[in-house]
């Protein structure tokens, strides 16, 4: 019987370390490494929604903030949603992270978490969180591409990153990637290691519910028409 979605997630998530170097001020939180309970939804999530051999389209984040896979192991998902949505309750955190409510109401109108789940995979280049200590000995998120030297110490690790969840069973030909920035980065990425055929281009859930609150579905109808492929190629933002 061939291996699951599920089990080769969970392996890959499993394994996750990173051993390279970072800038100064910079930090990585592993949470699979550092909470057991994360390991712990982090797989019930996965045998529920993708123990199987499906095909699955993938969408790009950037790396997972402090309060939501950074928490739950689960990507835009804090633990009010895994909870509410996904039926999975967390018992030693408790987080509310802003673009996980972007992705869930997207998820809703989509039809439901299986129904969406069953269509894609979410992840990042960088599927750890990134922090950088304040100046006050605080710590705040960071984007791997928050400077030249964080994206450079990190680039091999997010190409092989890449490379291994695409073997998953993902449809490569076409991906669709959150935010310009992280858009360019991995089309850099991409040049290196020929993964994806297209790129589409996305705005970034964190960008809407932050800046562009007001305009919330519109943006939501853009991401089901773009995911449902009822947009002309001229409408879509493309990396190729």
């Amino acid at each position: 019987m061939s291996e699951t979605f599920a089990s080769k997630i969970i392996a890959f998530n499993r394994e996750l370390d990173y051993t390279g170097t970072l800038p100064d001020g910079f930090a990585v939180v592993n949470p699979f490494r550092e909470n057991p309970e994360t390991c712990r939804v982090m797989e019930q999530f996965y045998r529920k929604y993708y123990d199987d051999t499906r095909p699955r389209r993938f969408l790009i984040g950037i790396n997972p903030g402090r309060h939501g896979a950074g928490v739950t192991g689960v990507p835009f998902t804090d633990t009010k949603r895994l909870e509410q949505v996904c039926g999975i309750r967390m018992e030693s955190e408790h987080s509310h992270e802003v673009s996980s409510v972007f992705v869930y109401d997207l998820i809703e109108q989509y039809g439901g978490a299986e129904a969406f789940y069953r269509d894609f995979y979410i992840n990042s280049p960088f599927p750890l969180a990134l922090v950088r200590r304040t100046e006050r000995g605080g710590e705040v998120n960071a984007n791997y591409y928050d400077t030249p030297a964080l994206r450079r110490m990190t680039e091999d690790f997010m190409v092989d990153s890449l490379r291994r969840q695409c073997a998953f069973g993902l449809d490569t030909t076409e991906v669709y990637v959150l935010g310009r920035k992280n858009a360019d980065c991995v089309a850099r990425l991409n040049r290196r290691a020929g993964l994806f055929a297209r790129m589409v281009v996305l705005e970034h859930p964190r960008y809407i519910q932050q800046y562009k609150s007001k305009e919330k579905q519109s943006y939501i109808d853009k991401y089901l028409r773009t995911l449902r492929r009822e947009l002309p190629d001229s409408a879509l933002t493309q990396v190729e």
